[in-house]
């Protein structure tokens, strides 16, 4: 038990914690100087607090009537309050553009590249200069870049593009799963790892250190606008794919034709430029960001409410003046009946009682989680969820990640919280997009 001071004691405390320097007068005060911890809203995200539901099917679910349902909690975290849009995805693509040309003409003029830090030590490899203005017109550029365009005997018409095939991202992710086993762990009597990894191909090979739980990936960023014809049997499509990506007239539509490796580069790259800002100004890195679990989704669709059949918490589609609560197919295709033909601008409904737009609905949304029908039966009641990293020659039924929400195609059942579905991790469709997740820790509210 912890002995009551009188006032006096207490103030000769302050005094010494005070007044003594770094001893802290030999009493246990943990380390000073850290500051108050405060976790500003991310833009574009709202807070999801920490709590509880049951998942597993609802009342109207018959297809998983067999399935129990299940109570689980979930730590806190910042939610995109929209889906990703176009104009957002965009960003992305441009970025990894200007990063390939840069690191082009960094091969003919160094100051485009930053070799060295303020403290004159050899950066290798090299970093990007962001601060060099980019001229995609200035001549003395022009060799150093034609390879980033379409060639010459492809071009359609003869107009000189930007050939949106070289645009790949590479990044580097660690393997905290792998290097949680117990038979990967370092033995500190022969100071060395025991145990083997399993690289992205799936060969197994022997740890040599802690590198060898980092692990690199190269993703072709483009969105694929063909999934507008391709998705679509005997339709016309076509301006669809022509313009739908581009097009300023639809910057805030939600981006789709972006498979689940994508979206998780997109989540990588947003990290990188946030925490890159916060290290030039001084500040701590923050949490990294991700595609959120399909728990996490569900927890955040509900809207804080326990039984909730659908985001806006009413059993049924329409509200009470007679319109439609959501962007999907009502009845037999009468798809402008909700206002919208395909997919809308996002936040064209209201928002659920988290703040959260087009939870159901617009376009289905990607999750980390790999779909198995009886993974509620097995994933822990401690943020659950269930991943596996899907190598090249895994079957198919081995890529299937959970999509949930439905999308502007779907009938009203998949629009429901509890609805679980799936799409291939290395497919693009033109119904499915996502949103980002941040965890957050230390907040109480």
């Amino acid at each position: 038990m912890k002995k009551i001071l009188s006032s006096g004691l207490i103030i000769a405390a302050i005094w010494a914690l005070t007044g003594c320097g770094k001893s802290g007068n030999g009493e246990l005060t943990g380390v000073q100087g850290r500051g108050k911890w405060f976790e500003p809203a991310p833009y574009g995200m709202t807070f999801i607090h920490r709590g509880s539901i049951n998942i597993g099917p609802n009342d109207q679910d018959p297809t998983w009537s067999s399935t129990p349902t299940k109570t689980v909690s979930i730590d806190a975290f910042w939610m995109d309050d929209t889906e990703i849009t176009n104009n957002e995805y965009r960003q992305f693509v441009n970025w990894v553009r200007d990063s390939i040309a840069r690191t082009l003409i960094g091969e003919q003029y160094p100051e485009f590249m930053i070799s060295e830090d303020r403290d004159g030590n050899i950066i290798d490899p090299p970093r990007i200069n962001w601060d060099e203005r980019l001229e995609w017109n200035n001549p003395d550029y022009v060799d150093a870049l034609e390879e980033m365009y379409i060639p010459a005997n492809e071009r359609f018409f003869g107009k000189k593009e930007i050939d949106a095939r070289k645009l790949f991202y590479t990044y580097h992710w660690i393997d905290y799963k792998q290097a949680a086993k117990s038979a990967n762990k370092y033995n500190y009597e022969t100071e060395s790892y025991e145990g083997t990894v399993f690289d992205q191909n799936g060969e197994e090979r022997p740890i040599e250190n802690r590198s060898s739980f980092i692990f690199s990936e190269t993703t072709f960023v483009h969105p694929d606008t063909l999934v507008w014809i391709r998705d679509y049997t005997y339709a016309y499509n076509e301006p669809w794919t022509s313009k739908y990506f581009w097009h300023p007239g639809f910057d805030d539509y939600p981006v789709v034709g972006v498979t689940w490796k994508q979206a998780k580069a997109f989540c990588h790259w947003r990290t990188k430029l946030h925490n890159e800002y916060l290290e030039g100004v001084g500040e701590p890195v923050i949490q990294d960001y991700r595609l959120p679990t399909e728990v996490e989704w569900e927890y955040a669709a509900r809207g804080d409410k326990d039984i909730s059949m659908y985001p806006w918490g009413g059993y049924y589609t329409r509200d009470d003046d007679g319109k439609f609560l959501a962007n999907f197919k009502p009845f037999r295709g009468n798809y402008v009946e909700d206002e919208g033909l395909a997919t809308l601008r996002v936040g064209n409904y209201d928002p659920n009682m988290f703040g959260l737009y087009d939870m159901a609905g617009n376009v289905a949304e990607w999750t980390i989680s790999a779909y198995d029908e009886s993974a509620y039966m097995y994933v822990n009641d401690f943020n659950p969820n269930f991943e596996y990293n899907a190598l090249p020659n895994d079957p198919p039924v081995m890529k299937r990640k959970v999509i949930r929400g439905g999308s502007w195609k779907d009938i009203s059942a998949y629009l429901q919280v509890s609805t679980r579905s799936f799409e291939y991790q290395d497919t693009a469709k033109s119904y499915v997009g996502f949103r980002c997740v941040r965890s957050s820790f230390g907040n109480e509210f």
